[in-house]
Formats: structure tokens, C-alpha cells, sequence
């Protein structure tokens, strides 16, 4: 990367680091879809001055962005690690193309499990997709391999990913931003069919390309990639990556460290040199065995961690654990607080009917997934996001009558859009013999990863008022039987009615269970007040003629 001046130091989280580099960068649009640990990095971009949206899903937060970057702009999607299961389908094909401008994509992983359904291992996406990636190790490096990002992916004309944890998403270094912004040219389109349109007859020769960029980066990667040898004695040498590189330095500050910016590819031949200086190599990673494997295909023989440490997070205790082979079990944190649903929510009554119902309850992704927990325990399945309408009518088509009509679909508004829609369009399209309920909790926001808007709120991610979905009118244009919309406000014992009925019938039915989030109310309040006031402002001759 050129030299430039360097502008003042600031204490970032890693999200604002890529934020702010994003922004350095001359990222002319930012997409993605809200997901913890990722979630800040859209709103920092926004509230720095850049322009950034909140997409349905993940998968159109990327294929927006493709969109831009086949316009000649650099662009960064975002998400959390389960999200890149969503955008994976547009992903495998994206590498084939070329592309005008920079795109890079942010896979947040969360190891440990803090706020997410699995801890998926991403660097397999990078082998699979083959797609360079980067991995910081603190503030600083998201910053800067941020950057580097962009020029890499211009450079090849392919998407970079960069791979971040929860540790570096969230824990704050110290940043020296090296970069002016990147004056980038404007926009425009250039057609390049046989690099952009994937029939089989330009895919193929687009495969070869890829594999030719990549073992370019490759070399790349070896000559000047940015990895770095942090000198020690020899008895001891260890290969770390992202936030294991810090726990490595502070475990064992006598090892030699080499620390790998870029995890694929890998640059075999600069490892190569610094495992033959070493006694002993030992690989530190979270998560899957990835890197200590493509050692050893290479031929590179390596030390790697015991199996039981492959589950949650690394720590510098843990790292010395590792290093010592301290297999002895680990001691057992303490018991906290289980999160509950908040007091005065809204989910609390709709869960304490479906409970009292004894319905069987196919959950969903969000906070109302807190249902499954004491003092309600009415959620009986949870895999990811929208599958709950789509495993409820598994269950109806297979179970018994009796068991069939008490299963009932639970749904938040944010996870409707986001992926609960085709599971409408199926439940219309092969309706079990029992008929099916769906019920969405629509509390007006993204409540679980901190009040995000989305397409159902009528609001930007900047709050400004836009255009806005209706539940109950998408479905019944879809075709769903019965559609009905519940108040929190409703006399007592109205939603039990609702749900009796309906279970009884053999027929489609839509519940939107409709009340704000008690968290967000006085913030939804405000944004409304605020769209009033401008329109007023913009037209107050037309209000008053209305």
C-alpha cells in the first residue's frame, strides 16, 4: 500500500476500524444484513458519512453488491458467520467474474458460540470458494488489511474476503490510520459478457482464470504478503492467525511467531522457511484444524491443538495449555444469569398461550427464541433463519392428526423477510391436509442485534422513512387462507380464541402478532415524529388541503 500522511490515533473496536477504513477506502456503498458480532460495522460507516443499507438477507446484501462493484465501485457487504450460508450461493459463482471495482465481503465468525447458533469454522468457504481472505489480528490490522483488501480485489478483479472474530470485532486497540481517502473514479458500466454472464460456455474458461488468479496471489501472498516474523528462540516457533496471534505473544513472548495476514492461499514457501528454523512449530487457531492440515499436506510437519480445545474461544491461559500439553480438564466457568425475554415484551404473552395450548412450536432465529427458556419452555425446534415455517410443515405432513393441528409456526418480522417468505410460498404451494399457522412477531425492529431496521419497518438504516412491506397483504396476495392481525392491546384471551379456531381448520393461516418492542417504542416514536415533521415542512399546503 502507498505511504501517506498519517492522520491522529484512535482507540477502535475492529468493526470501527473496517468502518473507518471503508471509508479511507472510498467505499461508495455498504450492504449487509444485521448479525452479531458484525452489526457495527454498517452503522459506524453510516455515521462516519458513508452510505450504507440494510438488506432483506445476506444473499441480496451480495448481490447488491456484485451489482457495484460490476459498475466500477468498491463496495463492503457484511455479516455474521452463519450469514455467509445465505450469500454462499451468489459467492461460489462471484469468484468466476471480474470485476470493475473493489468488493469486499466481512464474514464475521463467532467462536464460542456468544450469540449465534454454531461456531462455524468460515476459512472453509475461502478453500471451497476460492477467494482470498484476510484475517487481522487486532484494530489496527482490520484497518489496514482492509485496505489491502481493496486493493487486492481490484488488483485480480475478485472478491476478498475478510475474516474477523468476535474478539477483534469487538475489543478496542489502537488505530494509526495511515490513509487519505482513496479518490476513486466515478462509476460506469462497461460491458464484459463472457467475464459476467455464467453459462457454461463462459464459466468454464472463467474456472481456469480463477485458479490462475489465485496461484498468482499465491506467489504474491510469499513475495509480500502481509505476514510477519516477531524473532525469538528456536526451541520454539508458532504460526498464529487473527486474535490467537496476540494470545501466542502474550503466552509465550520467548517463541518465534509468525503471524499470517492472508489465509488463503497460504504462503507455503515463507512458512516453509520459518519452520526450518524452528525445534518445535506448534499452529495456533480457533475453530477447525484448517491450518495446521494444509501444513501438513504441504509437507510442513506441525503441531496442532488437542481436540477439546477445538470448542469456543482460545485464551492466553488456553494457548499455555496448549503449548505445555495440559490436557487436564478445564474448570468450569461459572453459572450467569440466563437471559430472559424482557419485561412488558410482547413474546412473553404470545408464549404463555402457546404454552398453556401445549402447541408444538417450530422456532426461529431472534430474541423471541428466549421462549424455549423457563418460565415458558414453547419452542421446540430452532435451526436457522426462516426455518421455522418450513420444519412446522414438515411436521404437519407427517405426524398424526391429533399432533399435527397443535403445531404452530413462530416467526419475528426481521426473520419473516429475511428468509420466511418462500417458507409462505411453500406452505400455499403444498399445504398439508391439516392446513398449517404461521404466526409472525412483529415487535416493529431487528430487537436481537440491537433495534435495526428492515424492509417491514418502513425505515432506512438511517431511519429515514422509505417503503415498507405489509405482512398481511403480502400474504394474501400470496394466497394464504386465513390472515388476521392480533394487538397487544387485545381484550384478554383474543389470541387463544384466534389460535383454536384456526388450528381447527384445514386451511393456511397467517397471526401477525402486532406490538413494539419496548426497547425501541421511544426510538420508533421519535423516527416517526421526525418523518412527520419533515413532511410537514416539505408540504404543509398539501396536509392541510388533506
Amino acid at each position: 500500500m502507498s505511504e501517506s500522511p498519517q492522520l491522529s490515533s484512535e482507540l477502535l473496536s475492529g468493526d470501527e476500524a473496517i468502518a473507518l477504513a471503508a471509508l479511507h477506502a472510498g467505499v461508495r456503498l455498504g450492504t449487509g444484513y444485521p448479525g452479531t458480532p458484525s452489526t457495527e460495522i454498517l452503522e459506524t460507516f453510516d455515521r462516519l458519512g458513508g452510505r450504507a443499507q440494510w438488506s432483506p438477507n445476506e444473499k441480496v446484501a451480495l448481490e447488491v453488491g456484485l451489482g457495484a462493484a460490476f459498475g466500477g465501485a468498491r463496495t463492503l457487504v457484511t455479516m455474521k458467520h452463519v450469514g455467509l450460508n445465505v450469500a454462499a450461493d451468489p459467492l461460489f459463482t462471484a469468484t468466476y467474474t471480474d470485476l470493475a471495482g473493489g468488493l469486499v465481503l466481512v464474514s464475521a465468525d463467532d467462536p464460542g458460540m456468544a450469540s449465534s447458533q454454531n461456531e462455524q469454522d468460515n476459512r472453509h468457504y475461502a478453500r471451497a470458494a476460492a477467494v482470498p481472505m484476510l484475517e487481522p489480528i487486532d484494530s489496527q490490522q482490520a484497518y489496514d488489511l482492509t485496505l489491502l483488501a481493496f486493493e487486492i480485489s481490484e488488483r485480480w478483479q475478485i472478491p476478498v474476503i475478510l475474516r474477523i472474530t468476535t474478539r477483534v470485532c469487538h475489543s478496542k486497540t489502537i488505530v494509526r490510520p495511515g490513509a487519505t481517502p482513496h479518490l476513486s473514479p466515478e462509476p460506469g458500466f462497461e460491458r464484459n459478457i463472457p467475464s459476467r454472464v455464467m453459462i457454461p460456455a463462459y464459466a468454464k474458461p472463467a474456472h481456469r482464470r480463477l485458479r490462475e488468479k489465485i496461484a498468482a496471489i499465491a506467489v504474491w501472498n510469499d513475495a509480500q504478503g502481509p505476514n510477519q516474523v516477531f524473532d525469538g528462540g528456536s526451541e520454539l516457533g508458532i504460526i498464529a492467525t487473527g486474535i490467537a496471534a496476540v494470545h501466542a505473544r502474550e503466552a509465550a513472548p520467548h517463541a518465534r511467531l509468525l503471524t499470517i495476514g492472508m489465509t488463503h492461499p497460504l504462503p507455503l514457501e515463507t512458512i516453509r522457511r520459518f519452520a526450518d528454523g524452528c525445534d518445535r512449530l506448534v499452529v495456533l487457531e480457533e475453530g477447525d484444524p484448517v491450518l495446521v492440515e494444509a501444513l501438513g499436506a504441504a509437507g510442513i510437519p506441525a503441531e496442532g491443538k488437542p481436540e477439546s480445545f477445538r470448542f469456543g474461544e482460545l485464551t492466553v491461559q488456553r494457548v499455555r495449555r496448549i503449548l505445555t500439553h495440559d490436557q487436564t480438564p478445564e474448570p468450569v466457568p461459572p453459572k450467569g444469569k440466563p437471559p430472559e425475554l424482557c419485561q412488558g415484551c410482547s413474546h412473553r404473552g404470545v408464549f404463555e398461550v402457546l404454552r398453556d395450548m401445549n402447541c408444538i412450536v417450530a422456532g426461529d432465529i431472534g430474541c423471541y427464541t428466549l421462549g424455549v427458556l423457563p418460565p415458558f419452555q414453547a419452542m421446540d425446534t430452532c435451526v436457522c433463519m426462516g426455518a421455522s415455517i418450513g420444519v412446522g410443515l414438515g411436521l404437519r405432513h407427517v405426524l398424526p392428526e391429533d399432533q399435527a393441528r397443535r403445531v404452530v409456526s413462530v416467526i419475528g418480522d426481521s426473520t419473516f423477510v429475511h428468509s420466511g417468505i418462500t417458507g409462505l410460498a411453500e406452505m400455499v404451494y403444498n399445504p398439508p391436509a391439516t392446513g398449517h399457522v404461521v404466526m409472525i412477531l412483529d415487535n416493529g425492529t431487528t430487537a436481537m442485534t440491537g433495534q435495526q431496521e428492515h424492509p417491514g419497518t418502513g425505515r432506512t438504516l438511517h431511519h429515514d422513512p422509505t417503503g415498507k412491506i405489509c405482512f398481511e397483504d403480502l400474504a394474501r396476495a400470496m394466497g394464504v387462507q386465513n390472515v388476521h392481525v392480533v394487538h397487544f392491546q387485545s381484550e384478554e384471551g383474543t389470541l387463544e380464541r384466534l389460535l383454536k379456531d384456526l388450528l381447527s381448520r384445514s386451511e393456511t393461516s397467517l397471526v401477525v402478532a402486532r406490538q413494539p418492542c419496548v426497547l425501541a417504542a421511544p426510538k420508533i416514536r421519535f423516527y416517526e415524529k421526525a418523518a412527520a415533521d419533515r413532511l410537514q415542512a416539505a408540504c404543509p399546503s398539501q396536509l392541510a388541503d388533506d
